[in-house]
């Protein structure tokens, strides 16, 4: 009888004090893990955060280049920006160009993974060839493509049999920028496109063909569903990658704005603001503006997906 009621008041003691254990333990874990996280932390903070509060700030002045006697000027950049028909234009250009890039090259992608995947002689190489673009710097594949797309000895034209201004003409200006990026920029869906491929399960296709479907039906029903996914992040990163383009428009363009400033997009035009024009303080403005629509693209795509997953419970 005692050894029963001195049984039954030490566990209570005990198990609190295993869980005061497990508190403190994990107290400590933090305390240690967060001196892991501070580099970063602190990282971050000088060179995303601080930029972006100092951007804000100047956003609101007529600050220039030098940085000297800039004033305070309120929301005038902002209205100045959002009436500026250059602005709207240079959007255009950056959302007219999205549009052409991500279908492109989300489907690209898929098809350059399915023949990677299912090819059985040589795969290191079909897929090193896939991806190697990617590794490019964007200097050398705007050059690059600058040289294939040349009206007078250009390769495009040759083989093609074109003498089609590529460059120098609005109607096509855009449309070879698009044609190196899917070039340049694929390989990078298309490695995320191949590791899904890869860890769809070989029951599921195994069980189909016994059942007696074909391979239209097995890619409709199996590949695609199970590739929803990873198809839906494709898109994303591209849409934000795709309203940011600068490199190779610029590169291909001698470092200029296009035919009739047809390739002028809104990172361009930013830029142009603050290092040709020297206004800070606008180019700032433009450059908040711009943040703004990315994080609402973002957002967007997050609440998109919450939806569908709430949906699909």
């Amino acid at each position: 009888m005692t050894t029963t009621s001195a049984e039954t008041v030490l566990r209570p003691a005990r198990a609190g004090t295993a869980a005061g254990t497990a508190t403190v333990r994990r107290g400590q874990g933090f305390q240690h893990g967060g001196w892991f996280v501070a580099p970063f932390l602190a990282l971050f903070a000088l060179f995303v955060i601080w930029p972006l509060l100092r951007g804000l700030y100047l956003s609101f002045t007529d600050a220039n280049i030098s940085g000297d006697g800039a004033s305070f000027v309120g929301l005038d950049n902002y209205r100045e920006a959002l009436q500026d028909p250059l602005v709207w234009d240079a959007l255009g250009h950056s959302a007219f160009f999205t549009l052409l890039v991500v279908p492109a090259i989300t489907v690209l992608a898929f098809l350059l993974a399915m023949l990677a995947h299912h090819i059985e002689r040589g795969t290191w190489l079909w897929r090193l060839c896939f991806f190697l673009p990617f590794l490019l710097p964007s200097t050398v594949a705007g050059n690059l493509w600058q040289w294939l797309f040349n009206p007078g000895t250009g390769m495009v034209n040759h083989v093609l049999g074109l003498d089609t201004p590529w460059l120098t003409d609005k109607s096509y200006a855009m449309l070879a920028v698009v044609v190196c990026t899917l070039w340049w920029t694929v390989g990078f869906s298309f490695l995320l496109y191949l590791a899904a491929l890869q860890g769809i399960p070989a029951h599921l296709y195994e069980a189909a063909r016994l059942d007696g479907a074909g391979a239209w039906h097995r890619m409709v029903h199996i590949t695609l569903p199970m590739l929803r996914n990873i198809t839906g992040l494709v898109v994303a990163l591209q849409i934000l990658a795709s309203l940011q383009v600068f490199d190779q428009a610029v590169v291909m363009q001698d470092f200029g704005t296009g035919p009739e400033e047809s390739t002028r997009t809104f990172v361009q035009y930013t830029l142009e603001q603050g290092f040709t024009s020297y206004r800070v303080g606008y180019a700032s403005a433009t450059s908040i503006i711009f943040f703004v629509l990315i994080a609402a693209v973002a957002l967007g795509r997050m609440w998109l997906l919450r939806n569908r997953e709430e949906g699909g419970r």
